[in-house]
């Protein structure tokens, strides 16, 4: 034991080296798994935004039922994490996670979860809603008992039934604003639900050895690389026609129309890529070039701008 947490545990006054301080502090950050937040908020800001009556809600609860949709995701990431730790600790891409790694107790992150759950449910009904609050408790209640805790180590339609709870933060943003849900929340809740598994099965070719290794049943693992290519391009042919299902509404204009399209025609060539390729027959592992890795980058970028694009057509470009 150091000098210096000696004096922290007798009372002295000695400070920690701020670089120590820091790593903590991302430690706890990580918990909240801050990559699949960034998608998370920047969907509920952009169901928010698109929701009639957004721009006169007073900034400041626009805000607070961002932040709350923020604080909700990571809630559900850190008891997801606490749930998953003995499985994070066997995969090459998990093991170095604070649970894992030691660096955090199990318990601790468990009551971090629960706590910031709670809050950020409590704080969304009393400035915003009480719908707003109930989906927001049941995206969270959704990732953590049905996906994470029933789901995931029992099928590999884990990612198919368990993309629900990703796909409710527009729903959620939608309803902060006007109190109800409407066909609009649906259709952006449908879109989100069908770029899941495209997404996330084109991560698990790429992460096969790790999965197998955990013992979870994702899709490469029990049915196989070539059937996991084809239900990449299955359920990418399915989700380029309900991309465009804003627009045929009457609730988004031809920019986006046009947006989607092309976007859907590129995600549309990095599926038959994947599906085409063959360099995870056999038991081979995929190249850092791989196809798979390729369609899993491009799929982040489309939902981003996708949905980006849908937003400044109804704010910019107004039908």
């Amino acid at each position: 034991m150091s000098d210096t947490a000696l004096q922290r545990g007798q009372g002295g006054t000695a400070p920690l080296p701020a670089s120590y301080d820091m790593s903590e502090v991302r430690d706890w950050i990580a918990l909240l798994k801050p990559r699949v937040m960034t998608l998370v908020v920047f969907s509920g800001v952009v169901g928010l935004l698109v929701a009639p009556g957004a721009l006169a809600m007073p900034p400041v609860l626009s805000i607070t039922a961002i932040l709350c949709i923020a604080v909700a995701s990571g809630a559900a990431g850190a008891i997801n994490m606490w749930f998953d730790r003995d499985i994070d600790a066997v995969m090459r891409r998990t093991a170095k996670r604070p649970i894992p790694a030691g660096r955090i107790a199990p318990a601790a992150a468990l009551a971090f979860g629960i706590w910031l759950s709670v809050g950020s449910v409590s704080v969304m009904w009393v400035a915003t809603n009480l719908v707003a609050a109930g989906i927001l408790a049941l995206s969270i209640a959704f990732y953590v008992f049905v996906y994470t805790m029933w789901l995931k180590r029992r099928t590999p339609q884990n990612i198919v039934i368990g993309g629900a709870a990703g796909a409710f933060p527009p729903v959620i943003g939608w309803a902060a604003v006007t109190g109800d849900v409407t066909l609009v929340p649906i259709l952006l809740f449908a879109i989100v639900f069908a770029w899941t598994p495209p997404h996330f099965w084109a991560l698990a070719l790429w992460a096969h050895d790790d999965y197998a290794r955990a013992g979870v049943p994702m899709l490469p693992v029990t049915a196989g690389a070539k059937e996991t290519r084809r239900q990449v391009m299955i359920y990418t042919a399915l989700l380029v026609p309900l991309s465009l299902t804003p627009w045929l509404v009457g609730f988004a204009g031809p920019v986006y129309a046009i947006v989607a399209a092309v976007l859907g025609a590129m995600f549309l060539r990095h599926a038959l890529a994947v599906l085409r390729d063959q360099q995870d027959e056999a038991g081979r592992s995929l190249t850092k070039d791989a196809p798979a890795k390729a369609c899993f980058r491009f799929s982040l970028y489309y939902l981003f701008v996708l949905l980006g694009a849908l937003a400044i057509d109804r704010l910019v470009l107004p039908t």
